[in-house]
């Protein structure tokens, strides 16, 4: 049953917190290491990962995540404890939240996300910004990562996708 293997995947990335990028990014290098042929299309906040100002400084929201539950045990508390919204407000919360995540990604051998970026373009994969999300936050190729290799329409994006099964993350 060899047709019935996965060939190619589009994973479409349209939220910027860095929990929300590590999926797309370990689905698509993960694709890749598969054999594979992977592309992601960044999208309206998605586009936060590939901004060469922002990259670097990707947080974990903590307002409003209804997740955080899962990154209990990182702190010696069950899954099932509940992370209290209200305190996401509490200043620093977010930074230390972002900090155990990048530390648990440190200590999993999972690279930062320009790092992780850089792997998948020299794994072949192909990293795309959405022209709309683009032009509506004012951006040029120029604000992006040298990663990408292009700036796309959504039809641009589906006929590149042609044959993909399309992801949304």
């Amino acid at each position: 049953m060899e047709n019935d293997k996965i060939k190619k995947v589009s994973i479409i990335c349209a939220k910027g917190g860095l929990d929300e990028v590590y999926p797309a990014l370990i689905l698509a290098n993960g694709a890749r290491m598969e054999g594979i042929e992977a592309s992601i299309f960044f999208t309206f906040f998605g586009l936060n990962a590939i901004m060469k100002k922002m990259v670097k400084k990707l947080k974990v929201a903590t307002v409003g995540n209804p997740s955080l539950n899962l990154a209990m045990p990182m702190m010696k508390f069950p899954i099932t404890a509940p992370f209290p919204t209200w305190m996401g407000a509490i200043p620093g919360v977010s930074a230390m939240a972002t900090g155990m995540m990048k530390k648990e990604m440190e200590d999993l051998d999972i690279p930062p996300v320009d790092e992780f970026l850089e792997m998948f373009t020299d794994a072949g994969g192909k990293i795309y910004a959405c022209k709309l999300a683009m032009d509506m936050f004012k951006l040029t190729k120029d604000d992006l990562v040298n990663q990408v290799e292009d700036v796309l329409t959504v039809g641009q994006f589906y006929e590149k996708s042609a044959g993909a099964s399309i992801i949304f993350t």
